[in-house]
C-alpha cells in the first residue's frame, strides 16, 4: 500500500520546511499544489492553460481542474509508494475526490499532521520575512537578516518585502487561511486521522514530534 500524507497548517506556521524535512527522511514526494500550478502555468501545458483561462477571468479554478494535475503529478514514478500533499485539499469535498483518486494508486490518506501557532507568532514570521529580486533568496529581519541590510547576501541585487509579506496582508490570510480551513480539519478529525501538533517550538523540535506521531 502506498503512503500518503496530507500536511495542513496556516501561512508561517512552517508547513512547507516540515513537508521538505518528511521528504527526506521517508523518500516521499512532496507535491506543493502551488508549485505544481505554476509548473502547469509556466510550461503551459493543457491543464495550466485551462486553470489560467478561469484565472484571466478572475474566477476559481475548478475543483475537476485541480484534481487531474494532482492526478497527473500522482501518476509520475517517484510518487509509486506515496507522497505528502502541501496544499491540497482545501474543502471537504477536495478530500472526498483525493480518497476517490487514491483507490487508483492502491493508497489511501494515512495522516494528517495539523501544524498550529498563535496568530501573533505567525505575523511575526511572516511579516518580517524579506526576498532577493534576482534569485528569490528569502531573509528575515529577525532570524535570518542580510550581513548588509537591504542586499542579498548571495548575488548583491536588492532584498524587498512582497506585498504578500506585509503585517496587515499576512493577519488576513490567516484568518481566511483559519476560516476556510476549519470544515477541513474536522473532516479529518472525525475521520481519525489528523495530529494537531504545535508549530510555535524551534523546526527540529517540529520534526521530533511529528515523527514520533507519525511512527505511531
Amino acid at each position: 500500500m502506498a503512503t500518503y500524507i496530507v500536511l495542513l497548517g496556516p501561512p508561517g506556521v512552517g508547513k512547507g520546511t516540515q513537508a521538505r524535512i518528511l521528504s527526506e527522511k521517508t523518500g516521499l514526494a512532496h507535491i506543493s499544489s502551488g508549485d505544481l500550478f505554476r509548473e502547469n502555468l509556466k510550461n503551459e501545458t493543457e491543464l495550466g492553460q485551462l486553470a489560467k483561462s478561469y484565472m484571466d477571468r478572475g474566477e476559481l479554478v475548478p475543483d475537476d481542474v485541480t484534481i487531474r494535475m494532482i492526478r497527473a503529478r500522482l501518476s509520475r514514478p517517484d510518487c509509486e509508494t506515496g507522497a505528502i500533499l502541501d496544499g491540497f485539499p482545501r474543502t471537504p469535498a477536495q478530500a472526498t475526490a483525493l480518497e476517490k483518486m487514491l483507490v487508483d494508486f492502491n493508497g489511501e490518506v494515512n495522516a494528517v499532521p495539523y501544524i498550529t501557532a498563535d496568530e501573533a507568532i505567525l505575523v511575526e514570521r511572516t511579516s518580517g520575512r524579506w526576498t532577493c529580486r534576482a534569485h528569490g533568496h528569502i531573509y528575515h529581519e529577525k532570524f535570518n537578516p542580510p550581513k548588509k541590510a537591504g542586499i542579498c547576501d548571495v548575488d548583491g541585487s536588492e532584498v524587498y518585502q512582497r506585498e504578500d509579506d506585509k503585517a496587515e496582508t499576512v493577519t488576513k490570510r490567516i484568518r481566511v487561511y483559519l476560516e476556510q480551513t476549519m470544515p477541513l480539519v474536522d473532516y479529518y478529525r472525525n475521520a481519525g486521522k489528523l495530529i494537531e501538533l504545535d508549530g510555535s517550538q524551534a523546526v527540529e523540535d517540529v520534526t521530533k514530534v511529528l515523527q514520533e506521531a507519525l511512527a505511531r
